[in-house]
């Protein structure tokens, strides 16, 4: 009998409709408060007590062996992912008036509302950049790898092949990895796992702004302005690809 289910929820791949479905199900008595690793206080990102876990989380102290417990993620086409997340942030921002812009919670919302794409992604100063590598950067190959949201720096310490395997072998560890693709796996799953009934597949929670064009990311290109900054952003998506394929291949990916 699964005591506990873990949902690693990485931005923008359709992770408001899972944490959503399930929450309904266990209830909030049941469920961890912490839903972003900087919540977290001294019980840890996944305090004692709870059967259902999901959010922005760091796993590289879970013991993700634990019999009791059932840990899945959701993946999205890289490229897709990155031009949502972005058309996201935004429309987000435009919501904002200038008050609350300056407020220090958003600052990434004041960036992308004042500056081009291009200045948004690839703009001067080291914290900055630090901010894109870490929520753009081949985000499935750093989290995987090194099981924090946060990893950017990390991914200089080891080769492009080693980050990717060391991502594939941490997928390996988790029970499921499943695609947007295919969100009615992910609820055959949850049905046998709590024994009742959730949709996933045809709900949409946090949808973008853009959620009815045809191809997020050639949207995205479009604002790239040279060839040059265009071949950098696609860069951002390499080793996930690569990932993604190896996954495929080792049928980790449902």
């Amino acid at each position: 009998m699964i005591k506990k289910i873990v949902f690693l929820h990485i931005p923008k791949t359709a992770g408001q409709t899972v944490h959503s479905e399930l929450l309904r199900i266990f209830g909030p008595e049941h469920t961890s408060p912490v839903r972003v690793h900087t919540q977290a206080g001294a019980d840890g990102q996944f305090p004692e007590g709870y059967r259902f876990y999901s959010g922005h989380l760091d796993w590289e102290t879970f013991d993700t062996a634990d019999s009791d417990s059932f840990v899945f993620t959701v993946l999205r086409d890289p490229k897709d992912r990155i031009a949502s997340f972005y058309f996201y942030l935004l429309h987000k921002s435009s919501l904002l008036n200038s008050e609350e812009l300056s407020l220090d919670c958003n600052a990434g919302l004041k960036e992308i509302r004042n500056k081009t794409a291009p200045e948004y992604f690839f703009g001067e100063g080291e914290a900055w950049q630090r901010f894109i590598r870490d929520h753009y950067d081949n985000f499935y190959c750093k989290y995987f790898a090194f099981r924090k949201v946060r990893s950017s720096i990390d991914l200089d310490t080891l080769s492009a092949p080693k980050i990717i395997q060391r991502a594939t072998n941490s997928c390996h560890d988790l029970d499921r990895v499943y695609t947007t693709k295919k969100l009615s796996n992910l609820e055959n799953d949850r049905l046998t796992l709590t024994g009742k009934p959730v949709s996933i597949a045809n709900t949409r929670i946090n949808v973008g702004p853009n959620c009815n064009v045809n191809d997020n990311w050639a949207e995205l290109l479009k604002l790239m302005e040279s060839d040059e900054n265009r071949a950098r952003l696609m860069r951002f998506t390499t080793l996930d690809e690569i990932l993604i394929n190896n996954l495929k291949q080792e049928r980790i990916l449902h």
